[in-house]
Parts: C-alpha cells; structure tokens; sequence
C-alpha cells in the first residue's frame, strides 16, 4: 500500500473521528514516514523542515485577525447587524426568505471580493460573520448554507478570475509550473480552461443552497452575545469614515508591499491614531486577533510540515507511475485517475497552492505522453489542485468559514463545514473537471 494513501486516509479517518486536525496531521505524517521505510529521524527532520514554510502565513493570519478584532472594537461590524437587525424585526414573514437571499448574496460577493477585488483572504470572516449569527438564528439559516457560500467564493473566484490571489494561483503558480515542466502555452488562456471546472463549482453551490440546506434549522440565541454586538454605537458615521479609512490604508498597505502582515498593521494604527481603538487596548487587541486565529495558523503550520513528509516518501511519483501504467492511452480513465490523486494529495496537505507545484511535475508529461490538449492538460492540473481544498479540514477554505460560525459553539468544523463543502463541490468538480479534459 503506498505510503501516501496511508497517511492521507489515515489524517481524514482521525479528523471524522473528532481528533484533533493537528494531532491528526502529525501522527499521520509519522505513520507515512514509517511505512515508506524512513527511519523515525529522518521522519521528524522532514517534518521539522515543512514547518518554517507555515510560519509566514500563519504569522499573517494572526496580524489579520488583529485587525479583525480593532474592526470589531470599533463597532463598525456592530453598525451593518444593528441595520440588519432593524430590517430582520421590521419584515414580516412573507420578506424573510427574500431577506435571506439578500444576505446570502452580500456575504457571497464579500467571499468573492477577499480573493480577487479586495485581498484580504478569510480575515474578513471572523469580521463579519460572528455578528451576523443571531440574525441567522432568527431566520432560521441553516449555517451549512452560509459555509457553503464562503467556501464557494474563497475557492471558486481564484479558480478562474485572474485577479488577486487569483491571478497567483493562474498565473505565479499554475502557469509557471505547466510551462517549467514542458508545456508550452500562453498565459491569458489559463483562465479559460478553468471554466468548466467553475461551472462545477456553481452547480453546487446552487443545489446547497436551494436543495441540501433549504429549510430552516433551529439555533440557540446567545443572549449575552446578541446584547454585546447590537448594543448601540454613539458616533456611527466618525466610526464609519475611520473604518473605511482603515480597511482603504491596509489594503494599499497590503498591495503595495504584498505583506499580509504590513496591511494588517497599518490597519490597527489606523484605528488607534483615530482613537476608535485607544492605545493602552493595543495589546490586548492582538493577543484576542492571535487567539482568534491561531488554530488556523497552526493548522496551516502542521499541513506544511505533513507535506514534507509526503514528498520525502517518494511515493508520490511511485502512486502516479502506477496509475500511469493502468490506465495506458485510455484519456477518460487518465482524467479520472489524475483528478483522483490530485483529490487525494490536495486533500492530505490542505492546500491547492501548494499542491500544485508537486502535481504539475508528474502530471504534467504524463498528459503530454497520453495526447492531452494544452487546455485540457491546464484544466486537468489545476482542477486536481484545486480539488480537495473545499473538503479538506486543514484548508482555510473550510477553516475560515468555522472560525465565523463556530463563534457561539453551534457549529462543527467537520460535520458542519468540511463534508457538507466536499460534497457539494470536490463531487461536481471531479464531474466538471474530467469533462474540461475531454472536450476541451
């Protein structure tokens, strides 16, 4: 049995069984180790090295989730639920499905806008969704739905908008790596490609939101949550000019020097040069924004390290030389396989970034040998990367959505927001996927 598999199937198995993805990620990435034959050193040095790779990014959500919470001790969040509230108790039954739709719309285009529009990556959930939760419970929104929605436009939007974080994904990562490995095609036409295998993506969203998670579901209302949220705020539009002000420096700040970590920062002074947020609660504000997001930096850490186990295994190319070897000239069966250990991989590392570079070296010839086209060859690597980042539980494309909704408990990570995001997206994407390879 390949060492990859092993530890793949072994990190899901404990994550459904409710241990700790961490843990999950570290006793896996030791167990594949070990099958593969390498000694338990070589093991951990390998793991040991992964880590540093995390560290940026894990460093970065925390300064996000800084920001995060002086957005929040501004009261600029408390404002949009406070409005939305009014709206919620001042409609009558008949306008409360179509008041949902009208949220679910905002938080889809806010999903889609922290990829490509404004990138601020899943920073913006823990911002905006905790006060929206007893909204939700009034109107019943089953939060799978909302989890649904997030996942779809965090995902989604890189996939095939080449802005952003998407044109990183297209472009730096996608594009280089296919070109690097022997395939010679122009840059605009990656996000073409990738179309269909949108498509895929869409669909599901449509039938989690219209079918799956349609009727109502009962939560709890936090009394003392509801009161500290909506509780009034006496200078909305100062808190509204300076809030805006905030978000407009660090996004520049951000883009500018393409540091996650600066545009988190400028924010924060942004918000205590104006007092919204006073200087002796500095402090306190980043150690709640670390805490807010240190699971997923964590997490993010382990993944990188669980990584760099799988590919000291050296059966990541044994896995697709086998599959090379079965499916022989037969394209439809290749595409499925392809997808199929993409799936596999992407789901075991939590990461379509970074599964991409490792894919595209094996995937890659083996297109070009079997008669791929380039634009089915692009579909199939980049829908095999991105497959597994909607269902996987070390993916902050399922983590960021229960960072928001879990804020009062009544959310599970699992059952909640990684199985209801693979089923309704890494299904028809494997469908939408294999058929890009085909008619493309």
């Amino acid at each position: 049995m390949n060492s990859v598999i092993i530890g793949v199937v072994l990190m899901l198995g404990l994550s459904l069984a409710r241990v700790n993805v961490i843990v999950a990620m570290t006793v896996s990435a030791l167990v594949a180790g070990l099958t593969a034959g390498l000694p338990l050193s070589e093991t951990l040095t390998a793991f040991n090295s992964g880590l540093s790779g995390g560290a940026e990014i894990a460093l970065s959500y925390a300064m996000l989730g800084g920001f995060a919470v002086a957005i929040s001790k501004s009261g600029l969040t408390r404002i949009l639920a406070n409005r939305l509230l009014q709206r919620v108790n001042n409609s009558d039954e008949s306008h409360t499905h179509m008041l949902s739709m009208l949220i679910m719309t905002i938080i889809l285009g806010c999903a889609i806008a922290s990829q490509n529009l404004v990138p601020v990556h899943i920073a913006f959930i823990p911002i905006l969704i905790p006060p929206l939760l007893s909204i939700f419970s009034k109107l019943a929104i089953d939060r799978r739905a909302i989890a649904c929605i997030l996942t779809f436009g965090l995902a989604t939007s890189y996939m095939v908008l080449p802005y952003g974080f998407g044109g990183i994904y297209l472009f730096s990562i996608l594009h280089k790596n296919l070109t690097e490995n022997g395939l010679e095609v122009a840059q605009n036409l990656v996000p073409y490609a990738m179309v269909i295998p949108a498509l895929g993506m869409l669909v599901g969203l449509v039938i989690a939101v219209f079918i799956s998670y349609r009727k109502p579901r009962q939560y709890q209302e936090n009394a003392a949550v509801n009161s500290s949220q909506h509780k009034p705020i006496e200078n909305e539009r100062k808190t509204v000019i300076i809030g805006t002000i905030a978000i407009v420096a660090s996004l520049i700040a951000q883009n500018v020097s393409n540091s996650m970590i600066l545009g988190g920062l400028v924010g924060v002074m942004v918000f205590s040069l104006f007092g919204l947020v006073k200087w002796e609660e500095s402090s306190d504000v980043f150690t709640k924004g670390v805490a807010m997001m240190a699971m997923i930096g964590f997490i993010m850490i382990s993944a990188q390290g669980f990584a760099s186990v799988m590919k000291a295994t050296g059966e990541v190319s044994s896995l697709v030389a086998t599959c090379a070897q079965w499916v022989g000239a037969n394209k439809p069966l290749a595409a499925a396989m392809i997808l199929l250990v993409g799936l596999l991989i992407t789901m075991g590392i939590g990461s379509s970034f970074s599964t991409v570079p490792i894919i595209a070296t094996l995937f890659v010839p083996l297109c070009m040998e079997i008669g791929f086209s380039a634009m089915a060859t692009i579909a199939l690597v980049g829908t095999a990367g991105a497959l597994g980042d909607a269902g996987s539980p070390a993916s902050d494309s399922t983590l960021g959505p229960t960072s928001g909704l879990n804020a009062d408990g009544q959310h599970d990570h699992i059952r909640d927001s990684v199985i209801p995001t693979f089923i309704h997206f890494n299904l028809p994407l494997l469908a939408f996927g294999w058929i890009a390879a085909l008619t493309l």
